[in-house]
């Protein structure tokens, strides 16, 4: 035993290095160490914030006898499930304590009555517990409320009853408040953007906890109107004068509760906040300063000069305060307000950020197509290849087992494989190879002439039809290939335009809504989106009865001040009667087309092949095209309605018009077996700056008139669906204010058999024209053609006559006096 512990006592020496213990200090200062960290630790994990409110609202008494803030604190901390709600309680519960041993004894009432219904109901249903959870705060606190005054007044009489209905319908009230408000008491709020009435909610909210300081004072200060006073300080600097009066009004109103002759700091606070707000400007300093006036003025009319030092120095420690507090602080609160730089910020940067990820998927997207486009085109063929292969299948059927084989095919390769595809060349298309001249060479080649020639006949029937399947899954592949291509592009040039930001325009914000009142146009809000010269965006706020004069008024004075047709794009009336109405405005086209169409069936007839479609692209484009079917009738109908449909569509959808063509030409040759053709005349007209691109598949010329001369366009394309990869030859012109442009079908370009040149009497008939009116044009040029046949009609006819002419506004522009300075700083 005694060497057992000798062994133990060496050890513990030895742990204290050689005998020396720690001294008392030490351990003193590592203990208090510890028990700093366990409290820091253990305030933290009971959020302290919870338990100071709730504390202080288990003091908050109105009307020197109405308690309705403790049960709404209870049910809503319960309701939020939060692990710390049993602390949160015991502080309210505390906090009752320090008001009276009854106040202490209705909490705890009331939090055992609503816990006991609150278990009842979850029972029997656990959905919605935010319905029933006001009236089951009711229901406790009016019935806890009558059994305390029957308790301690032992003669209950009907205005204790009401009293107790009194406290039970407001704090039903409050508990609707408190279960929007006090989920913003914790330090980790998810939101970043709250409601009017949130922010509201939580005003009211810090009003009731304010309310639980009362009767606290240091060195004769009233600890509850110098955070009353800090409160409105802090909201006037974050949200301004409006913010600031609202949050004064309900703080003062509140506090004033406790007293009625405490009403008159209702108006401290309410015009300290408008003060504050309007003042806030000047930094910190402006909004103590309105503060001070406030303290001042009001103070001296509620309780005169005898208080006067007293309101001062309860402002003055207001302000200490205020000047303590970071500036992050009223930074995040601004960021929270509605109507605030920073809660704009936020919202822009939240906008911003779902716009990026926006673009960064859709570029995803569009570089997820384009690398299926590339895998979806065919890979190109190795005609060498294809020979082999040919003339190994050719070999397998009759030189295998023939005794010249490796004389054939080891020491005479070269000269056996060229007679071969000799043959081969000859038996194409079904054709049998006669050639004698041939055929006795192969006889001195081969010992087996007839079964090889006749190997090579059945071999390239098979090739071929081997290679018509090959073509239709090569261009099913571009067609696909080509689809995902264009649809990568729409996607990039879309992700292109996101990226696009609401610019900073606010100095020429305020030159646009100074001439528009100026005008004695009563604007309530400009916001200019864009100011790119064509592609203007502006959006306004105007009252209801200004609505008639946009197009009439705003539209011409905008084109005068950005030296640029503006046009009303989109109006909204009011929803409400005498409400604000909302219109956009955009950059007018600066040209616009006027056309005429003149068609005739063959024979007089009422189904022509021809088709024509004139239609506006949303990228600013006009499109006038014109189709031709093979043949007449229905077929040929259909035919040529269909490419135009298609071709509307894909042109509509963003895709590229070359891409578009190829498309068109692919699905048309793809989707029967039959042969359906189609020609196809288009021409794409920028209305922005007049550039032309004029597409034309097997298609007969196109003429330009300017003045007395006459231009003709044509190109060298087959018609669509008749090959499987067309290509599209592009030409472009720059058409000019005035000119015509006339399109027409081959049963126009092609009617007078008798003259040899129609292209110069095409020209010729389109100089001699009187008239600049296209459908005045379209009309007699199909009269003169068809009087040239004698009246009669042999073949489907259309014409396209249409004008380009500069756009003119419906309203001639009001000058505004602008200086060309400010007009090159606007734009």
């Amino acid at each position: 035993m005694a060497q057992r512990f000798g062994s133990s006592a060496a050890g513990t020496i030895g742990a204290y290095g050689g005998g020396d213990r720690p001294s008392r200090r030490q351990k003193g200062s590592s203990m208090i160490r510890a028990i700093r960290v366990f409290v820091l630790k253990t305030l933290s994990q009971m959020d302290f914030i919870y338990l100071a409110a709730g504390f202080l609202l288990g003091r908050s008494v109105i009307l020197s006898s109405l308690t309705p803030f403790v049960l709404p604190f209870f049910a809503t901390v319960f309701w939020m499930k939060r692990k710390k709600r049993w602390p949160a309680s015991f502080a309210a519960l505390a906090g009752s304590l320090t008001v009276s041993a009854g106040q202490a004894f209705y909490a705890l009432m009331a939090l055992l009555v609503f816990l006991g219904l609150r278990r009842m109901i979850l029972s029997l249903s656990r959905k919605a517990e935010e319905k029933w959870l006001p009236a089951l705060v009711l229901i406790a606190g009016f019935s806890v409320r009558v059994i305390c005054e029957a308790a301690f007044s032992l003669n209950l009489v009907w205005t204790d009853v009401l009293t107790a209905a009194a406290e039970a319908s407001l704090s039903f009230l409050v508990t609707l408040i408190f279960m929007q408000s006090v989920p913003l008491l914790s330090t980790k709020i998810n939101r970043k953007l709250f409601k009017n009435e949130e922010i509201i909610c939580f005003v009211i909210l810090l009003s009731c906890i304010l309310s639980g300081m009362i009767g606290w004072k240091v060195m004769g200060v009233s600890v509850d109107y110098v955070f009353a006073r800090y409160a409105v300080l802090l909201f006037s600097y974050a949200g301004g004068a409006a913010i600031g009066s609202t949050v004064g009004v309900v703080i003062g109103l509140i506090l004033g509760m406790e007293s009625v002759s405490s009403l008159y700091q209702m108006s401290l606070l309410a015009f300290s906040g408008v003060l504050g707000g309007l003042l806030k400007e000047a930094g910190k300093a402006g909004v103590s300063a309105g503060l001070l006036i406030a303290t001042l003025l009001i103070g001296l009319y509620g309780d005169g000069y005898a208080g006067l030092s007293g309101a001062v120095l309860e402002s003055l420690a207001a302000v200490a305060l205020f000047f303590l507090t970071p500036g992050f602080v009223t930074k995040r609160m601004a960021s929270f307000i509605p109507g605030t730089r920073e809660y704009q910020k936020e919202q822009q940067q939240y906008i911003r950020k779902l716009r990026d990820a926006t673009v960064s998927r859709v570029e995803q997207f569009s570089s997820l197509f384009q690398t299926l486009a590339k895998s979806f085109y065919p890979p190109a063929e190795q005609e060498s290849r294809e020979e082999d292969l040919f003339l190994s299948r050719v070999a397998a059927k009759t030189c295998q087992n023939c005794f010249k084989k490796e004389n054939c095919w080891i020491k005479n390769y070269d000269e056996t494989r060229r007679l071969m595809l000799q043959f081969r060349e000859a038996a194409r298309g079904g054709r049998k190879p006669d050639n004698p001249k041939l055929r006795r060479v192969w006889r001195e080649h081969c010992v087996k002439p007839e079964k090889t020639i006749e190997a090579v006949s059945m071999e390239q029937v098979f090739a071929e039809e081997q290679a018509r399947m090959r073509r239709h899954v090569k261009e099913s592949r571009r067609l696909v290939a080509d689809q995902l291509h264009g649809v990568s592009q729409v996607m990039g040039d879309f992700a292109n335009e996101m990226k696009r930001e609401r610019g900073l325009h606010e100095w020429q914000e305020e030159m646009i809504l100074m001439n528009l009142n100026g005008a004695g146009l009563h604007v309530e809000s400009v916001e200019i989106y864009s100011l790119e010269s064509g592609a203007v965006d502006i959006e306004m706020i105007l009252p209801s009865d200004q609505y008639e004069a946009c197009e009439k008024v705003i539209a011409p004075l905008l084109s005068d001040i950005l030296r640029e047709n503006i046009r009303v794009e989109k109006k909204q009336t009011a929803d409400l009667p005498g409400g604000p109405s909302r219109a956009v405005f955009a950059s007018a086209r600066a040209y616009e087309i006027e056309a005429g169409v003149a068609t005739a069936a063959r024979g007089g007839g009422f189904v022509s092949g021809d088709n024509y479609s004139l239609f506006e692209i949303g990228s600013g484009k006009y499109a006038l095209a014109i189709s031709d079917g093979m043949g007449n009738g229905e077929r040929a109908d259909v035919e040529s309605r269909d490419t135009l449909q298609l071709l509307s569509k894909v042109l509509n959808s963003g895709i590229h018009e070359k891409l578009a063509i190829k498309s068109i030409n692919s699905i048309l040759s793809l989707r029967s077996t039959e042969e359906m053709f189609a020609t196809l005349d288009l021409a794409l007209i920028d209305l922005q700056n007049a550039k032309s691109t004029f597409l034309k598949i097997g298609s007969n010329p196109s003429f330009i008139k300017r003045g007395n001369r006459v231009t003709m366009l044509d190109a060298e394309n087959l018609p669509i669906g008749m090959i499987e990869d067309v290509e599209v030859e592009v030409k472009t012109e720059q058409l000019k204010s005035g000119d015509l442009l006339i399109m027409m079908s081959d049963g126009i370009f092609d009617a007078p058999r008798q003259i040899e040149n129609k292209e110069a009497w095409v020209r010729r008939k389109i100089r001699e024209m009187q008239t600049d009116d296209p459908q005045a044009i379209a009309d007699l040029i199909l009269e003169e053609v068809i009087r040239m046949g004698n009246g009669r009609i042999e073949d489907d006819m259309t014409v396209i006559v249409a004008q380009i002419r500069h756009h003119m506004p419906k309203w001639s522009s009001i000058s505004a006096g602008i200086k060309e300075k400010e007009l090159r700083q606007a734009k």
